[in-house]
């Protein structure tokens, strides 16, 4: 059980950028079709993904075991906490956004949606994580302490190492 709930460390860049563009799909095709009850398995992806780390998110899954190992460019580990923090970061929206469809309805809901197609389209496109970005920052400012991730302190080096 120790093992189910634990996030990878060190994770595959390959398998992060998958699950960001199906992110992307799920996100865009609720806002164009008017399919809030997309929210439901963006919701749940996104929460068992921080507890579990891909173990019991079929998207996960899919990603980590059929799609991400096979895109040879994009196989690089990369830090699993700043990928936590991103998957939090996604949770928040999307409860938040489920929350406001529940109560308010999806006018409001799909506003909500608008950061997280935006992140998880930078992710999964250009292989920029807005929410590792946030993670270092929170590292130098502080608010981390940097020994949960020594490498993130410090993103140039990877930016830099970057084809």
């Amino acid at each position: 059980m120790g093992r189910l709930f634990s996030y990878p460390n060190p994770v595959s860049e390959g398998s992060s950028r998958v699950i960001a563009l199906g992110v992307v799909t799920m996100a865009v095709a609720a806002e164009v079709w008017r399919l809030p009850i997309l929210l439901i398995p963006l919701t749940y992806g996104f929460c068992v993904r921080v507890a579990a780390g891909p173990t019991l998110s079929p998207l996960g899954l899919l990603a980590s075991r059929m799609l991400g190992p096979r895109i040879v460019r994009w196989r690089r580990p990369v830090p699993g906490p700043p990928k936590r923090f991103s998957q939090g970061i996604g949770a928040v929206l999307t409860l938040g956004a489920t929350a406001a469809w529940l109560t308010v309805g999806w006018g409001v809901a799909r506003w909500i949606l608008l950061p997280l197609v935006v992140a998880a389209g930078l992710e999964g496109l250009a292989g920029y994580c807005v929410g590792c970005a946030i993670f270092g920052f929170l590292i130098r400012w502080g608010v981390v302490p940097a020994r949960v991730c020594a490498e993130c302190s410090d993103l140039s080096t990877r930016w830099a190492a970057h084809p």
